[in-house]
């Protein structure tokens, strides 16, 4: 089994910047990718970026591009978000996500507000 927890939620104002972190645990042998996503309230859940475990190959959704970093260590089997210029809408609970061997797993998830 794989367990994902995430940290870093919490509330920011417009602008703003907050980092994300994922920490995988149990059975982490040959992670394929590791990535985020976000539900805001009402709506689906969306993808928001994903690095290759091996090669460090990174993917974002348009809307975060520039703005949003994602990163790993292999060291403490961590996946980080860098988020800044944060806004409104992306108010949101954000999951870690981890694919290895097909199978996908999920976080619980943290909440971001990003409010005045």
């Amino acid at each position: 089994q794989v367990q994902l927890v995430e940290s870093g939620g919490g509330l920011v104002q417009p602008g703003g910047s907050l980092r994300l972190s994922c920490a995988a645990s149990g059975s982490i042998r040959s992670i394929y990718n590791m990535g985020w996503y976000r539900q805001a309230p009402g709506k689906e859940r969306e993808f928001v970026a994903a690095i290759t475990w091996t090669g460090g190959s990174t993917n974002y959704a348009d809307s975060v591009k520039g703005r949003f970093t994602i990163s790993r260590d292999y060291a403490k089997n961590t996946v980080y978000l860098q988020m800044n210029n944060l806004k409104p809408e992306e108010t949101a609970v954000y999951y870690c996500n981890l694919v290895k061997y097909g199978m996908e797993y999920w976080g619980k998830g943290t909440l971001v507000t990003v409010s005045s």
